[in-house]
């Protein structure tokens, strides 16, 4: 049996892409560093006029996914990370934004085959995300380290094949009568 597995040896090779929320840049600006830090320890070049990691801001964290997917359907990167900072407030507000952030950045790896990284912190305080942030811990890094291991794991795995070409998949179509 083959055993996949993805390793950090082809980072200076993968090409990137990250997806910011502005909304808590406090936070989104801390975990953007953590990620950098984490992706340029291990041989990328975070520099936003090099070649290996493109950066796309977005006004908040509803907005991620559909850019994240935009950026997925390109065929241009290895993997996407997503991250935002869904605060809860006194509305219920939070619970749709962060469901459906979730639910789209899912929806973009798997409806295009890129990872794509869930890096949105949903927190009940500032104070809870500012300690995922950099204060205790910036998981930022965690992120990076995600988007490594899947581009290194998805580039080992076989590539899908043509859905078309496999018998017994597709519906056959009632063939036409003669004339």
């Amino acid at each position: 049996m083959t055993v996949f597995e993805g390793s950090f040896d082809r980072a200076s090779t993968a090409k990137f892409a990250i997806v910011i929320g502005r909304f808590n840049d406090l936070v989104t600006n801390k975990l953007l560093e953590g990620c950098q830090d984490c992706l340029k320890r291990h041989g990328v070049n975070v520099d936003p006029h090099g070649n290996q990691v493109d950066y796309a801001w977005v006004p908040g964290s509803f907005e991620v996914a559909l850019v994240a997917r935009q950026l997925a359907l390109s065929g241009q990167y290895d993997a996407i990370i997503c991250l935002g900072a869904v605060i809860r407030g006194q509305t219920p507000h939070f619970d749709y934004v962060a469901a459906e952030v979730s639910k789209g950045v899912a929806a973009a790896g798997f409806q295009t085959g890129v990872p794509v990284v869930f890096g949105i912190l949903t927190t009940d305080s500032m104070q809870q995300a500012l300690e995922r942030a950099g204060i205790k811990s910036n998981l930022g890094w965690n992120y990076a380290m995600s988007a490594l291991e899947m581009s290194s794991l998805m580039a080992q795995l076989p590539k899908p094949a043509n859905i078309l070409d496999m018998p017994g998949l597709m519906p056959q179509l009632p063939k036409s009568a003669e004339a």
